[in-house]
């Protein structure tokens, strides 16, 4: 039981991860994204399309990071390029990509899809306890953790890293110093939509395996709120996601143990979560001050 439970905190907090990694990257670089449901969205129907059509979850995973990218690269031409407002821009992208994930997957709804299959090493996955949650897990959740230390070397281990921060923090200081900030955040963007769709097609290739309209259930939301949680530091974006994944999987076994209580409050305890841990962190000023780009959100109008 407990392996079942842990494998199920697991599964629920992957995609929020993938999803949150994403969007710190493009927050770093001074970009707000707001739209990271719409991409996940889109990643979603993308990656469970390409699978069942082609039968390969393989190539559903490449069409959802694909549907990612190219929503957020819309994004990141309206706001980089034509400076439109970020926050009006994110938002519109949410709408957005919820009503194309509908319209593009109205075909594909009651219809079973291509699982991603998990990983079965012999001997190591039939490991007591360890085994499953070490060795037996599926190719995206593995992404996932490599993504968690990969963007934790690449902000503060490598000279790429400090330019992308050194944007964020003071986009004219660093494009006095040569450097070319629209493109740096056009990449981060990317990046963001790639993780985005990456944490879509999750949802539909390995969480479950078929699609809904609106069946990312507003983790895009959660995985924003978890990039302040972790006061954009990825370590604290790892445990904020299992915490995450930890409070949407306790109202399944609430549930499944006759737990007296409503389902609906049951239902509601993520998002309620995400609202009094925000509450929290924003008491404590001087760790966001420290830690929050201080160029988030505003536009950057290069000389002419």
């Amino acid at each position: 039981m407990i392996e079942s439970i842990l494998l199920t905190i697991i599964t629920a907090a992957t995609p929020l991860l993938i999803a949150a990694l994403g969007e710190l990257v493009a927050e770093r670089s001074g970009v707000l994204n707001l739209g990271v449901e719409g991409m996940m969205a889109i990643g979603a129907v993308c990656g469970f399309a390409a699978a069942l059509e082609t039968g390969s979850p393989a190539i559903g995973v490449l069409a959802a990071i694909a549907g990612g990218m190219i929503a957020a690269g819309l994004f990141g031409v309206v706001t980089l390029v034509f400076v439109a407002n970020q926050v009006a821009s994110g938002l519109a992208l949410t709408l957005f990509g919820l009503g194309v994930s509908g319209m593009l997957g109205a075909a594909y709804v009651g219809r079973p899809g291509v699982r991603l299959a998990s990983l079965d090493l012999p001997l190591l996955s039939d490991l007591p306890l360890v085994g499953r949650l070490v060795f037996g897990l599926d190719a995206i959740t593995y992404i996932g953790i490599a993504l968690a230390i990969g963007v934790w070397f690449f902000l503060f281990r490598s000279r790429g890293g400090l330019v992308l921060r050194a944007v964020g923090d003071s986009h004219s200081s660093a494009h006095a110093l040569g450097y070319k900030v629209l493109r740096v955040r056009f990449l981060a963007v990317l990046f963001g939509g790639a993780c985005a769709g990456l944490a879509g097609g999750y949802l539909s290739l390995v969480y479950t395996p078929q699609w809904a309209q609106a069946m990312t259930a507003g983790r895009g939301w959660i995985a924003l709120a978890l990039v302040v949680f972790a006061t954009w530091l990825p370590g604290r974006v790892v445990l904020g996601a299992l915490l995450f994944g930890t409070v949407s999987i306790m109202q399944l076994h609430a549930q499944a143990f006759g737990v007296g209580v409503p389902s609906q409050f049951l239902s509601m305890l993520p998002y309620l979560t995400t609202i009094l841990v925000l509450v929290i962190i924003s008491r404590n000023r001087t760790l966001l001050r420290i830690n929050t780009p201080a160029c988030l959100g505003q536009p950057f109008v290069p000389d002419r």
